[in-house]
C-alpha cells in the first residue's frame, strides 16, 4: 500500500539534508482559515487552504480529469468503516464535516489505491474483497521492533462506476497487485505486483491489457505516478544491498511484509528506460508526484528528523538539485498531488485534529514556482 499514517513508529538514522531553500515571504489575499490552517512559512507555497474530511484516516486523495471531483480512501469509524473504503466528494461544494460521502467501493474487505479513469464516471481501484469480506488482519506490532507494512496477497485491481458497481477486473494473477495510477493521457495504468516474487513495477492498457514489467531491481518498488505529459514515471524503492538487508527484506516478504523505512525516489521514461536515482537523502522518501512543469517532484520526506518523524513535504529538481522544504507541520504531511490545471495541491496531514490521531485532507491554492 502506499499509505503510511502511523509515523510515529517510524525511526531511521539520521543523516545531513542538502542545502534547501528556507526563504520565507508573506504573500497577500491570504483567506482567514490560512492562518489556522497553514504555518506562515508555508505562505510562500500555499493559499485558501481548505480542510476537506474530519475524523478517521483519509488520504490518497486524486483528483478526476476536470479536476471538480476527489476519490479518496477512509477508515473513518463514523462512516461506518472497520478498514480503509473508497469514497469521492465534489470537493468545493461538499460539506463531509456534517455530511457523509458516497461509499463507492463494494465495503468489503480492505481497498486502497484509487484513481480517475477517463471521463470521471468510473474508477479503478485495489480491494481484497475476493479474499473475504472481512478486513485483512493488520500487523501485530513485532518483538524486534521493526515496523512494517502488510502486502496482502488478496489485492487485486478493479473498475467500477461512481455507484460501486465493479466493471471489470484487471489482475487475476496469484500475490499483491495494487498501487494503480492512471496516466493523464487516459491510456496506461501504472501498478505493483509480486506476479515474480518481488515488488516491482507494471504497466498496462486501461482495459487491463499488454502489461509490461518496468522495474526488475531486488526491493520494493511502488507508488508510481505517470508525469504530466505521460512519458514518465516517478516511484518510491527500496534497494537493499548488504547481504543482511537483502535477507531481511526476502524474509519480511516471504511473511506478506515491507519494511519502508528506507526508501529514495527514482524516475524512468515509461516503458522502464534511463531509470534515474532522483534522491539520496537516506530515511523515508515517498509519496513522489510531478509538478506541474514535469520538471520537478513534490513528495513526502522524514529525512530531517532524529525519530522518524515528522513527516513533512519537500520538492526537488528531476536533476536532485534544488531541495526545498514546502510544509512545516510538526507531525505528518504526505500523499501531495497537484491538480490537472496546476492551480492546487491536495494532501494529507494530521494538522488541525485537535490532538488525535486523524488524518485529513486539505486543498490549498498553489502559488509556489
Amino acid at each position: 500500500m502506499r499509505s503510511l499514517l502511523v509515523v510515529a513508529l517510524l525511526a531511521a538514522v539520521a543523516c545531513s539534508p542538502k542545502t534547501e531553500n528556507t526563504e520565507v515571504t508573506q504573500p497577500e489575499a491570504h483567506s482567514a482559515a490560512d492562518s489556522l490552517l497553514l504555518h506562515p512559512e508555508e505562505m510562500k507555497y500555499l493559499k485558501n487552504i481548505k480542510q476537506i474530511t474530519f475524523g478517521g484516516n483519509n488520504a490518497e486523495a486524486y483528483w478526476s480529469f476536470d479536476d471538480s471531483m476527489l476519490v479518496f480512501q477512509s477508515d473513518f469509524a463514523g462512516w461506518g468503516n472497520e478498514c480503509d473504503q473508497m469514497y469521492f466528494t465534489h470537493w468545493q461544494t461538499d460539506d463531509l464535516k456534517n455530511n457523509t460521502p458516497k461509499k463507492i467501493s463494494t465495503g468489503l474487505g480492505r481497498t486502497t489505491c484509487s484513481y480517475f479513469l477517463p471521463g470521471d464516471q468510473t474508477f479503478v481501484y485495489a480491494s481484497t474483497h475476493l479474499g473475504g469480506d472481512a478486513c485483512p488482519p493488520v500487523p501485530e506490532r513485532r518483538t524486534d521492533g521493526k515496523y512494517v507494512w502488510p502486502i496482502y496477497d488478496s489485492f487485486d485491481i478493479f473498475t467500477a462506476d461512481l455507484d460501486g458497481n465493479i466493471l471489470n477486473q484487471l489482475t487475476n494473477d496469484p500475490g499483491y497487485d495494487a498501487e494503480a495510477t492512471v496516466s493523464p493521457k487516459g491510456d496506461k495504468i501504472v501498478f505493483t505486483s509480486m506476479r515474480t516474487g518481488d515488488l516491482e513495477l507494471y504497466t498496462m492498457n486501461i482495459d487491463g491489457s499488454d502489461v509490461k514489467q518496468i522495474t526488475s531491481d531486488l526491493g520494493y518498488d511502488g507508488g508510481a505516478f505517470f508525469s504530466p505529459d505521460g512519458t514518465k514515471l516517478v516511484w518510491r524503492a527500496s534497494r537493499p544491498q548488504s547481504e543482511e538487508d537483502i535477507k531481511e527484506y526476502k524474509d519480511l516478504l516471504k511473511e506478506g511484509l515491507v519494511k519502508p523505512t528506507d526508501m529514495e525516489l527514482y524516475v524512468a521514461n515509461v516503458d522502464g528506460t534511463n531509470i534515474q536515482k532522483i534522491t539520496s537523502l537516506g530515511k523515508a522518501n515517498w509519496a513522489p508526484f510531478f509538478h506541474p512543469s514535469g520538471e520537478k517532484l513534490i513528495f513526502a520526506s522524514n529525512h530531517q528528523t532524529e525519530r522518524g518523524f515528522p513527516f513533512n513535504l519537500f520538492m526537488i529538481n528531476l536533476d536532485g538539485t534544488g531541495l526545498t522544504r514546502i510544509t512545516h507541520d510538526g507531525t505528518f504531511d504526505a500523499f501531495p498531488v497537484f491538480s490537472n490545471n496546476g492551480k492546487y495541491l491536495v494532501f494529507a496531514s494530521n494538522r488541525n485534529n485537535g490532538g488525535t490521531r486523524d488524518t485529513n485532507l486539505f486543498v490549498a491554492e498553489w502559488i509556489g514556482d
